[in-house]
């Protein structure tokens, strides 16, 4: 039947074959992942398809690299072996799903006989179910496919890209051993696969839009609030021309920094309930008309549900749905609505207030001491920083203190503050590194993590060493978990960790003779490093152990974490 089945076929390719070269034409060029005995044999297509093979230390660190990849690339390739090795992704990829990143995660597993079978292979479970790992995967994915059916499997690859694409969410591929050279239509490669966004249905969008317009040419001080999913989603063109167009005052939340050039003159500055600023809080709070472009109102990103706002003042532009005050409308997709009013507002029948001014404040947070405090540090930061350099920050104090930075325009900000899983920022560096490298870019590569954090993932210092790649990575180093300590447990022996000769690790994965190592320990030398030609060159991996107190951290997290406390002592 097989043969058959093959003979019909316009121009017979091998799956492995289609599957790699869809992910080509979607814009994947590196796939990260580990080898494995269920997935070898597909691995040796990656080449003739154009694809580099990374080789992670560790699935885990795979799956971080991948959601970072994807964040400057747009799209991004996981490749695991059955139970082991997707289980250990697994966490990686359900953060992926909650900070709506496009992961294409493929399991190679045992061929479809085995699992009729039923038989007792490594890595199962020994009960003879094939399903269960998949299964585990359905609630973190947008769409699962197993490639069980040679006729069935061009149009699964093809709706499985598309939805990755349009959701903006990880999906689940499941490649049989016995399917990675078995026939499927090739022709269809000829047509790239459909991944535009559908269209409003005019009447609903023309309806929206009315609205919309109505409330904000009668709001006396409206402004615009850019949040995650205008990242995620793509709409920050849509975002720049809105600002542009009305002349609105434009701040971000901590997830939606970087979707706003924050040189433009409306920008406003980071709001975060009680975590703002005070003049952006009080700008914020004395909207009568928020249009929140994106928005996802988690606890990190709110500074413990500490925004002031009214529902009956705001109005929320999603991927899939739109609320205006309490009227929910469900299937109208932001992109054309925001298109629509830019198109049909002007500045001239709006009331514009001015922004606050965002500045970095540099000397305003010199205690007169060499010692490097968090205060001080991240408005330096923006000094340092470039046009288009990639940011990645950690969680826990390098996520709620690059809120007092300024980016330069067109700088790229990674955070993982949803989900929020230490060690995430390690791996992330290695796969936005690699992305800008895919891309051809110049763009640098910044990483800010806590020494807790990076002992988690250090391993993937040396797949960033073995790759080539040349981020400037800034340990902070101040003895352990520091978003911990200030949350529960300033003392707290859990909250410590070893003290580790950090650089040392750079010679021990093999960067002695491609990196330099530094050692920062008071602001004179931090500064004499930030303003260093060759540093700021970043020709080199360049690893800096940067030493800062123990009990010091950001005001934001302060805030934050006095928040998280509260919330997890509360009792019904």
């Amino acid at each position: 039947m097989a043969d058959i089945r093959t003979q019909s076929l316009k121009k017979p390719v091998d799956v492995a074959e289609y599957l790699f070269r869809r992910l080509h034409e979607a814009g994947v060029r590196s796939v990260h992942g580990v080898p494995g005995d269920y997935n070898l044999v597909a691995l040796d297509y990656l080449p003739g398809c154009g694809l580099n093979w990374v080789g992670s230390v560790n699935e885990l660190n795979a799956a971080y690299a991948a959601d970072g990849y994807a964040r400057v690339k747009k799209i991004s390739a996981l490749i695991t072996t059955f139970g082991v090795g997707e289980l250990s992704a697994i966490n990686g990829v359900a953060g992926a799903f909650s900070e709506m990143i496009p992961v294409v995660h493929i399991v190679g597993c045992p061929s479809t006989l085995s699992q009729r079978n039923g038989m007792l292979l490594h890595h199962t479970l020994g009960n003879g179910d094939f399903n269960v790992f998949a299964n585990m995967n359905t609630s973190i994915s947008c769409n699962v496919a197993k490639l069980n059916h040679p006729s069935e499997i061009a149009d699964q690859i093809d709706h499985a890209l598309r939805e990755c694409q349009l959701q903006s969410r990880p999906v689940y591929i499941m490649l049989p051993t016995d399917m990675v050279q078995a026939k499927v239509e090739g022709a269809r490669l000829d047509n790239p696969i459909d991944l535009t966004e559908p269209s409003n249905e005019p009447e609903k969008e023309d309806y929206v839009v009315d609205v919309v317009l109505k409330y904000l040419r009668a709001a006396k001080r409206p402004i615009i609030l850019a949040d995650a999913c205008a990242i995620r989603h793509r709409v920050l063109n849509e975002v720049h021309d809105l600002v542009e167009k009305t002349n609105l005052p434009v701040f971000v939340t901590p997830m939606g920094k970087s979707a706003v050039n924050e040189t433009h003159p409306n920008y406003g500055g980071v709001y975060a309930g009680d975590g703002s600023h005070p003049d952006v809080k009080e700008a914020v709070s004395a909207a009568d008309l928020i249009i929140t472009i994106g928005a996802l109102k988690s606890d990190f990103n709110t500074s413990g549900f500490t925004y002031r706002t009214s529902q009956l003042n705001t109005i929320d532009l999603h991927s899939d749905h739109c609320i205006v005050r309490y009227s929910v409308y469900p299937g109208v997709r932001m992109r054309g609505v925001l298109r629509k009013v830019i198109n049909q507002v002007s500045a001239s029948e709006l009331a514009v207030h001015p922004s606050p001014t965002v500045s970095t404040q540099v000397n305003k947070t010199d205690d007169g001491s060499q010692t490097i405090t968090q205060a001080w540090l991240w408005p330096r930061v923006g000094h340092f920083l470039k046009a288009k350099d990639i940011v990645v920050t950690e969680t826990g104090t390098a996520n709620f203190g690059i809120w007092d930075t300024k980016f330069p325009e067109g700088v790229t900000a990674l955070s993982q503050v949803l989900w929020g899983s230490i060690g995430w920022s390690v791996g992330a560096c290695q796969g936005a590194a690699l992305a800008a490298k895919d891309l051809g870019d110049r763009r640098r590569t910044i990483l800010f993590v806590g020494d807790g954090s990076f002992q988690l993932t250090a391993q993937e210092l040396s797949t960033m060493i073995r790759q080539g790649l040349k981020p400037i990575i800034f340990v902070l180093c101040n003895e352990g978990f520091t978003i911990e300590r200030f949350i529960h447990g300033m003392e707290a022996t859990y909250n410590d960790i070893a003290q580790w000769d950090f650089k040392a690790l750079v010679d021990v994965f093999g960067g002695s003779k491609t990196s330099r190592k530094f050692t920062v320990k008071t602001k004179d030398e931090l500064n004499k490093l930030l303003t260093d030609d060759a540093f700021n060159a970043a020709d080199c991996l360049q690893f800096v152990e940067l030493y800062m107190p123990k009990e010091d951290a950001p005001r934001a997290l302060v805030m934050t974490a006095e928040a998280s406390a509260k919330t997890n002592a509360q009792r019904e």
